[in-house]
């Protein structure tokens, strides 16, 4: 797959995306949200990639390397006409897909925060499963001091992510959170230094990629819904779910390498 905003390539069982437009801090444009979008579609049925990570390019110049994850949205782009309201919504709305894309992604989705992320950036990393930030890397939602709104379901993920008032905090202030910190908070999982951080990331997607597919998959459903539900309709979801994976090849499967005292080999089936 080729891509003009976005490289995608594959290692093992883990998909690899990275945002590709380093001279402009990797920010979002319709093209990076459509190309977005497209990936996650294709390798979404793809039984060979059992995970995803999203990272960002870095840009080197005169010898020095200048790190970013996503600057966020293109304001030298946004800037450049005036666009009509509905294009304006239209725009919103393609955002949306691709965050929704990420937040819905049947597998485990790992964020690299390699370099700063702002606003959209920020979001885009929120709606991944998982996120591993470097020692200097930061996040932060500048919003507010721009005149604009937060999106990418950060109203509903912050709050239940760090509690109301710190959401609040990060919303309306525009602080910058630095990896360790976010970690201390509960944004991101590790913080550790930008030469470690996809060794550490491919590792820890390399030990997702061993776990069966489609328990991966029901346990992603649930989770991420966990917080709408009362606890009995949780446990009818849960049966059904099981039920699910024991009509699986692949729970035959991990009975037998257990029983065999042997790693599993799922399918996905």
């Amino acid at each position: 797959m080729n891509y003009g905003t976005i490289i995608y390539d594959r290692q093992d069982t883990t998909g690899i995306i990275c945002l590709n437009r380093p001279d402009r801090m990797n920010a979002v444009n319709e093209e990076m949200y459509s190309e977005l979008i497209d990936v996650l579609e294709k390798t979404a049925g793809d039984t060979g990639v059992r995970s995803l990570v999203i990272t960002g390019s870095v840009l080197v110049k005169d010898g020095k390397k200048k790190q970013a994850f996503c600057a966020g949205a293109d304001l030298k782009k946004h800037g450049e006409g005036e666009r009509t309201h509905g294009q304006k919504r239209a725009y919103i709305e393609l955002a949306h897909r691709a965050t929704e894309g990420i937040y819905r992604y049947p597998k485990p989705v790992v964020a690299a925060v390699n370099g700063p992320a702002r606003g959209a950036g920020t979001e885009m990393a929120l709606n991944c499963d998982f996120v591993f930030m470097a020692e200097e890397a930061s996040m932060a939602f500048p919003e507010t001091g721009l005149g604009t709104f937060v999106g990418g379901g950060v109203t509903v993920h912050l709050p239940k992510m760090i509690g109301v008032m710190k959401a609040k905090e990060l919303v309306y202030t525009g602080r910058v959170l630095r990896g360790d910190e976010a970690v201390s908070m509960g944004l991101a999982l590790e913080s550790l230094p930008v030469e470690s951080l996809m060794s550490r990331v491919m590792e820890f997607c390399s030990l997702l990629g061993e776990k069966a597919p489609v328990s991966m998959k029901l346990a992603k459903e649930r989770l991420q819904n966990s917080g709408e539900l009362d606890f009995a309709t949780a446990l009818h979801l849960e049966t059904d779910a099981i039920l699910a994976c024991m009509d699986t090849e692949d729970w035959h499967e991990g009975v037998l390498a257990f029983a065999e005292k042997r790693k599993p080999e799922y399918k996905g089936k």
